[in-house]
């Protein structure tokens, strides 16, 4: 006896459920014709006020009170016909007033759902779920949606693109985290001011100014540069800071949890499995600390620090979680450059270096700034020998080990000798490294 609605074995299809954004969506969206008469202005100034001075009160009052209301119209009617679903294989976004768009975004492509919380989304007690896909240059969103909402579709997203049934994806829930590193805000504001990009800013805002003057002696010219490389090196440091504060990392089941931002909140994930290079970054001014900021290169994802400022020893411990079976090598560990390499790149070369893991290949570069990036094996696309006729001549080469990131990390002025076995040995290890690779999917 076949049960109702079941033929030959075929099970029914399930009732997909559209659902709309939250009703303080239409505020949002309500500004958009706003900002098309903002921009025109903005665009062509002497118009705009030229336009402004022949009208009227009467006519301005009437203008108002029909921009607000098409405004409001406007915000309504763009969220009444948006639409959003959770299908068994993909999440279904639907908008469009005029020109309807239907965005299909099957689940086992997620690269990462974050949770961001813009200052006044955090008031109105909403959050923007943002999406990032493989092979996708933009990121699609849905904002905004109730915080407890965001947060529960977040972990029925990443539910369903780890494998669990329909069925039980609610009862999943989200993921609990364990913390493992937290930066504090002292630690963070000091690592700022020790930065050579900030006093790079500053020095420019210092300079510029007094150098306009001796050429000019324009006081609008000096104003007119000044105050925007004033604001620059201000923005520079001030905006890190806020972006950066409360930074803090955790481990779940479905990746790595990053929280951080003191008027924005941003609840990111680093998808397991997809992180094609760790760098970790030691700016000169931080060694005396033992501070050192670690980068991330995630295909398909604009993720790209993992830790702002840290001690190495902390940082490392996170690095080990996010590349299970590697660690950081010590300067001494690394081989250097043969010291004809000098003739090639005098003083320099000595920042250069190279090692080979069982799970990654290291590669070092920079004397003032050190950055070592770790490779693993198994997400190396290509590997490329270079050599130029000088570096020919003093039996050097370059090898260049292209990522699924579309970034390379190259190891330089190698032995030309050396240069080729590297070449044919990272080939090998990569081809093997993909078979004992770790699974891309979500929570595997």
């Amino acid at each position: 006896m076949t049960a109702p609605g079941v033929e030959d074995g075929v099970r029914p299809q399930r009732v997909v459920v559209e659902r709309r954004l939250h009703p303080v969506t239409p505020f949002r969206r309500a500004w958009a014709p706003v900002a098309v008469v903002v921009g025109w202005a903005a665009h062509d100034p002497n118009q705009a006020q030229e336009q402004l001075t022949r009208l009227t009160t009467t006519t301005l009052l009437i203008a108002v009170a029909v921009v607000v209301p098409a405004s409001s119209l406007y915000g309504f009617l763009s969220w009444w016909f948006t639409h959003f679903s959770v299908t068994d294989s993909e999440l279904r976004i639907r908008t469009g007033l005029l020109f309807r768009r239907t965005a299909h975004i099957r689940l086992e492509r997620l690269q990462a759902v974050d949770v961001t919380q813009p200052l006044l989304a955090r008031i109105a007690g909403v959050a923007k779920l943002r999406l990032d896909v493989v092979g996708a240059d933009k990121k699609d969103e849905l904002a905004f949606l109730g915080e407890s909402q965001a947060r529960a579709l977040r972990a029925e997203l990443l539910a369903r693109a780890a494998g669990f049934a329909p069925e039980t994806a609610h009862e999943v829930g989200e993921a609990p985290a364990r913390e493992l590193l937290r930066v504090p805000a002292r630690e963070l504001a000091i690592a700022l001011m020790l930065t050579g990009a900030t006093w790079g800013a500053l020095a420019a805002a210092l300079v510029v100014p007094p150098v306009l003057w001796l050429a000019t002696h324009s006081v609008w010219t000096v104003l007119a540069t000044g105050v925007p490389l004033l604001g620059a090196a201000a923005a520079r440091s001030a905006g890190r800071f806020l972006g950066e504060y409360d930074w803090t990392v955790g481990e779940s089941p479905d990746g790595l949890r990053i929280d951080h931002g003191l008027l924005d909140r941003t609840h990111e994930t680093v998808p397991p499995g997809r992180v094609q290079t760790v760098r970790v970054v030691e700016p000169l001014l931080w060694r005396r600390r033992g501070w050192v900021r670690v980068e991330l290169d995630v295909a398909g994802s604009a993720n790209s620090v993992l830790v702002p400022v840290a001690p190495r020893a902390a940082a490392e411990a996170v690095v080990a979680r996010v590349l299970p079976g590697a660690r950081v090598p010590p300067t001494a560990a690394l081989s250097r450059p043969p010291r004809r390499a000098g003739r090639c790149v005098p003083l320099w070369w000595r920042g250069y270096g190279i090692a080979v893991a069982d799970t990654v290949f290291i590669a070092r570069h920079g004397v003032l700034r050190r950055s070592v990036a770790l490779v693993p094996h198994a997400k190396v696309q290509s590997v490329r020998l270079t050599q130029g006729p000088w570096k020919r001549l003093w039996r050097l080469a370059d090898v260049h080990v292209d990522t699924g990131a579309n970034k390379t990390v190259t190891a330089r002025l190698r032995d030309a000798q050396e240069a080729a076995e590297l070449l044919r040995g990272q080939a090998e290890r990569s081809r093997t490294g993909r078979l004992d690779a770790r699974s891309d999917r979500w929570m595997a």
